[in-house]
């Protein structure tokens, strides 16, 4: 999808409000957006310098994928994922992770080597890998601008990727997990959908969704709102009516492809949480029967096509039901009561709108629904191609925000997508108050408040009146997805990072090897620190430990001395601020972990000698 020949930025914005597409060199679209994205990379180095300085990891997910990555690089195979050092009396956890999002950072790691050493590489790795991704997201988006809108709005689309929460906290440097690629490869599938060139968008749109499935399975509903996008194209014979057999047969192929590549085909069990045959299977049915009916079906009445879409569902339907029935349950059909009570239905980032703080809950909602009323205006001033590429881009922004309400990590895809709408509205709003009188000019003006940060408000009477809408919300404050805070937050909970265990884990560090319990959290940054094994990490593969670990800090502790004897465990690790911990003590006051954060130690453990740093605490198993 190359770009067009110029015409200026004057004639681009006045083509945009014309509704037609924007034409113009690489050179002056490059020159819009180089500048914008080396501003952003510079404020969020600047912004989260202390983070960097400081080695943080920002969720237990990015340690653990750091961990795995040098596992990889230290010479485990490629299509072996298995944590070894997570519950390794029982074979370890086999993770439902891609070598996909692995690529980039040992490619970063290897060629930094010389240069940095190991260490050195991996800190650069943390910073640079979530960089490119940022930088993946914004040219795709600001291609889109270019085309349809002009060069302003190219620049002032780069800008408003920075301004949504959802979608920044899944790029910040040292953000080094999965799903600032599955946004990348959401962007991407947007843009494919909605070019010019049927064929070819079509297909990178599906290979994108491919990648997408294949770095988690998550991205499934996004998938079907992109297929459900072209067979309204389908269904009414419109221009681009045979996207949706390109879309389908690139998606099955792609994926059973990068299956072979990253998966491997020595495990064909049907997995609910990753792809697997049960997928794949779904996958080429839906493929194979649409590709056998997009051209016959041109001669049928639009009736017949929704038949043969409705045979065609529910033959997938059948097919993964009758495969992988245990898949009824959903991807976390593993998880005993306990953890899911405890752990999974705590997790704010994977439960629906309501189950946020309020001030999340507006980021989340707020910027999707002004988008979408934006893009209502440009379809309704548009005419032909333009009107239809509004009218998709619309369906696919309104379905990626249904799927967040749901799941709220998923706003980060639905939040970058509003970029493009929310700065053509910003330069409308803008230019509407350059043109009012000073009152209206204010009303224009908190209306662009709450469009860009719509919690500002409430951030600002929060930090005027003790006690506000923050600390009220039930969460002590503003919840970050990623960060796990099992059972909810207090107000005197930190976070995972402020337990600094590159620093305060040395002690442990120098103590014989042993398998250590600790808080899911801290699990896979100890894992990094020290050259112990660890019983769990908040990973739902690992379940059966999971289920141990919680059942041993919220017993009393002569219960809990039985299931650390069955588990083998050497040492107990504790941070006593964090959410987690916090979360042990609200649940079980007289459990094992409130205990010994009390300092109420039983006779069966001892503290590990030479501990002065009170942001880790460390226990010996001795009877």
């Amino acid at each position: 999808m190359p770009l067009n020949q110029p015409r200026g930025d004057m004639a681009s914005n006045r083509a945009s409000d014309r509704g037609r597409p924007v034409t113009g060199h690489l050179s002056p679209f490059l020159k819009r957006l180089v500048p914008a994205f080396l501003l952003v990379v510079a404020l969020l180095l600047l912004t989260n310098a202390q983070s960097i300085l400081e080695h943080c990891f920002l969720d237990p997910d990015d340690a653990l994928r750091l961990q795995q990555v040098r596992d990889w690089l230290a010479g485990q195979g490629w299509y072996d994922v298995t944590q070894h050092r997570l519950d390794p009396f029982h074979g370890g956890v086999v993770m439902h992770w891609s070598r996909l999002v692995d690529l980039p950072l040992a490619g970063v790691m290897l060629a930094l080597r010389p240069l940095l050493g190991v260490a050195g590489a991996e800190l650069a790795a943390r910073v640079v890998v979530p960089m490119i991704t940022l930088g993946v997201i914004m040219a795709l988006m600001a291609r889109l601008a270019w085309r349809m809108l002009g060069a302003r709005a190219t620049t002032m689309t780069c800008l408003m990727l920075m301004m949504t929460a959802p979608f920044v906290t899944q790029v910040l440097p040292m953000r080094i997990d999965h799903h600032g690629w599955q946004v990348a490869c959401a962007v991407l599938a947007l843009s494919g959908l909605l070019a010019r060139r049927v064929a070819l968008g079509a297909s990178v749109a599906g290979l994108a969704m491919a990648a997408s499935l294949d770095i988690s399975v998550e991205g499934l509903p996004l998938a079907a709102v992109l297929a459900a996008v072209a067979s309204l194209r389908w269904l009414r014979d419109e221009e681009g009516r045979l996207s949706l057999a390109y879309y389908m047969a690139s998606l099955a192929g792609g994926s059973l492809v990068l299956f072979g590549l990253f998966r491997g085909f020595g495990d064909l069990a049907d997995h609910c949480d990753q792809m697997s045959p049960v997928q794949l299977a779904v996958l080429g049915a839906a493929a194979l029967g649409t590709v056998l009916t997009a051209a016959p079906a041109r001669r049928w009445p639009w009736w017949a096509r929704l038949a043969v879409m409705a045979v065609l569902g529910a033959v997938a339907g059948g097919l993964y039901l009758g495969m992988a029935p245990q898949c009824r349950a959903g991807a976390f059909n593993m998880l005993t009561p306990l953890v899911r009570h405890i752990w999974y239905d705590q997790v704010p980032e994977g439960l629906p709108i309501w189950r946020q703080s309020p001030l999340w809950a507006l980021q989340i909602v707020l910027p999707p629904l002004f988008a979408l009323m934006a893009l209502l205006r440009l379809m309704m001033s548009a005419r032909g191609a333009a009107r239809l590429f509004w009218r998709d881009y619309a369906l696919v922004l309104g379905g990626a925000f249904l799927v967040a309400l749901m799941v709220a990590r998923a706003a980060a895809v639905a939040d970058a997508l509003t970029a493009l709408p929310l700065a053509w509205l910003v330069l409308l709003l803008l230019e509407r108050a350059r043109q009012s009188t000073p009152l209206p000019r204010l009303g224009w003006f908190m209306v662009l408040v709450l469009m860009v940060e719509p919690s500002a408000p409430f951030t600002l009477y929060d930090h005027l009146v003790p006690h506000g809408m923050a600390k009220g919300s039930g969460h002590g404050e503003e919840p970050v997805p990623g960060v796990d805070m099992a059972g909810g937050m207090g107000d005197d909970a930190e976070r995972v990072w402020t337990c600094h265990l590159d620093q305060s884990a040395r002690v442990l560090g120098r103590q014989p090897q042993g398998l250590i319990l600790s808080g899911l959290d801290i699990a896979p940054e100890l894992l990094l620190a020290t050259h112990h094994t660890a019983l769990a990490s908040g990973h739902h593969r690992g379940a059966r430990a999971m289920d141990a670990t919680l059942r041993a800090f919220t017993l009393a502790p002569d219960q809990s001395h039985a299931v650390v004897r069955a588990e083998k465990v050497t040492y107990i690790a504790l941070c006593p601020r964090t959410a987690e911990s916090v979360s042990y003590r609200r649940i079980a006051p007289q459990g094992l972990a409130a205990q010994l954060l009390a300092g109420h130690v039983p006779a069966w453990l001892q503290p590990v000698p030479g501990q002065t740093d009170p942001r880790l605490r460390a226990w010996r198993v001795v009877g």
